[in-house]
């Protein structure tokens, strides 16, 4: 508490105060009375000197009068003789003392006046602080010789100036006492005038220093120093936010790049373990086949050709394979944008069933689009045609097993409140097993029954789907229901659909 400006403000403002009324009690004490003394003595000598002047000429009426006057104005006694002749005289009390004070000037000893100091003297005019016993009163009396020859006393009491004094040093501490009360609390709400926008200064830097810059100094028009000093740290904690938010972004962005840098290396070391669990059997075929034609194990032009076809097809699928494997690692590790826009959902599926149309009719398998009105879906419709492509190629290897009926069911299900389309590639088969139906999306899983290498795939395309949906953020799925099952995903419905 007592380490807060406020606080030190007020002490400091309180002492001062009290220093500058204790300096006018004890200058009250000590001058004063010196300076009356002296401002009595200066208007006795004024007053021989008026009594010189005016003396010269003969003593009348008029005289007197103005005498009496000044007299009465300055509490004087006043006496003139003139030969030992009174000629004026304003008191009677001081002719009847005046018989004390010749003793006192012919040093008679039993006087019941006492010579207290002589405060002026120039030959002439004598100035003396005298003591009345008799009345226990003080006094200043001027005794001098005018240029006429009269003899003039000038006295005055100052009796008084000691009770003045006593009276003005008891007011002075009285007013002491009031002023600092009230000068107290004048002094609090001008303390607290000050301190209030420091206070707040201070909280604006604390603030600052926790990196919280939303706080600012109101600064006035036409303001003092502290407004400046606000208006200097709005200008700093601007600075310093400033500052930060590029720091933060040069940041991030260094994050993004180590980030992207760090992706790029574990897509770049997946790949190659991926490449090289994938193309050792298609290797081992090729080099085989190969060694097989160099070493002319079959000589019959059929034999050879049969080698040749077997190394163009497995380099075909390893080309396949090597494709496919770094389009999922662009989906899964890269900011990979697509190439959105509106298109016809049913026209897709059309055209992808009548790209398999050669599979279908060898599987003799029946293909049923239950939806035949466009439907407009908004994605990128070559990355949606490989999701359709993988679901309906998968639907055809899971249906050779069958030995049944062999069918495909793709429906189509909106839902305008969700905004969403739901596209369903249903084939008839044996269930997945709760076991498999996650594993079926990573990579290179395939379930034993569908490992034929001349059948069956490369087991990336549910890998695609799964990188494909997760960018859009959109559901996807399997599973078993009466006959067979189902794989879904879902899309957003385009703006074309919702307006028809």
């Amino acid at each position: 508490m007592l380490k807060s400006v406020k606080t030190k403000l007020f002490l400091t403002i309180c002492f001062v105060v009290l220093v500058i009324i204790l300096f006018f009690v004890v200058v009250n004490s000590v001058l004063l009375e010196k300076y009356y003394y002296y401002k009595k003595e200066q208007s006795s000598i004024k007053l021989y000197e008026y009594l010189n002047e005016n003396l010269k000429k003969e003593f009348n009426k008029e005289i007197e009068d103005e005498l009496m006057k000044l007299c009465l104005i300055n509490d004087y006694d006043l006496i003139i003789f003139d030969n030992e002749q009174c000629i004026f005289k304003n008191t009677p009390n001081f002719l009847d003392d005046f018989d004390e004070f010749t003793k006192i000037k012919s040093n008679v000893k039993y006087s019941v006046f006492n010579q207290s100091e002589v405060l002026y003297s120039d030959g002439n005019i004598n100035i003396r602080i005298m003591q009345d016993k008799k009345h226990d009163i003080s006094f200043m009396m001027l005794y001098a010789n005018l240029d006429n020859g009269d003899t003039v006393y000038i006295r005055t009491s100052i009796s008084s100036i000691n009770q003045i004094i006593e009276t003005s040093s008891q007011f002075l501490i009285v007013v002491a006492v009031i002023t600092i009360i009230l000068g107290g609390i004048v002094i609090l709400i001008v303390t607290a005038r000050f301190t209030k926008p420091i206070e707040r200064l201070e909280e604006i830097a604390r603030n600052i220093s926790k990196l919280d810059f939303s706080e600012k100094y109101e600064v006035q028009e036409n303001g003092d120093e502290i407004d400046n000093l606000g208006k200097s740290i709005n200008e700093l904690s601007d600075e310093l936010e400033n500052i930060i938010k590029k720091m933060k972004k040069s940041n991030m962005d260094l994050e993004k790049d180590i980030e992207h840098k760090s992706k790029i290396d574990e897509m770049r070391k997946q790949f190659i373990s991926d490449v090289s669990h994938e193309l050792k059997t298609p290797i081992s075929l090729i080099q085989g086949y190969a060694e097989g034609l160099v070493e002319n194990v079959n000589t019959d032009e059929e034999s050879k050709n049969f080698y040749a076809e077997v190394i163009l097809d497995e380099a075909n699928k390893m080309d396949k394979l090597v494709k496919r494997l770094l389009e999922l690692m662009k989906l899964e590790y890269e900011e990979k944008s697509f190439n959105d826009k509106n298109f016809d959902i049913v026209e897709l599926i059309n055209e992808v069933v009548r790209n398999q149309k050669v599979k279908l009719e060898e599987e003799k398998i029946n293909v049923i689009i239950e939806e035949k009105d466009p439907t407009y879906v908004f994605a990128d419709d070559f990355y949606i045609d490989q999701v359709i492509t993988n679901y309906v190629t998968n639907a055809i290897k899971n249906i050779r097993s069958v030995k049944g009926k062999k069918q495909i069911r793709i429906s189509i299900r909106k839902s305008e409140e969700q905004g969403k389309v739901r596209i369903s590639v249903f084939n008839t088969g044996k269930h997945i097993d709760e076991e498999n139906m996650q594993r079926i999306w990573n990579r290179f899983y395939k379930i034993d029954e569908s490992r034929d290498r001349s059948k069956g795939g490369t087991g990336i395309g549910l890998s695609l789907v799964k990188a494909i949906m997760n960018k859009y953020n959109n559901k996807y799925g399997v599973i078993n229901i009466q006959d067979g099952v189902e794989f879904y995903f879902e899309l957003n419905y385009s703006r074309i659909s919702i307006e028809m």
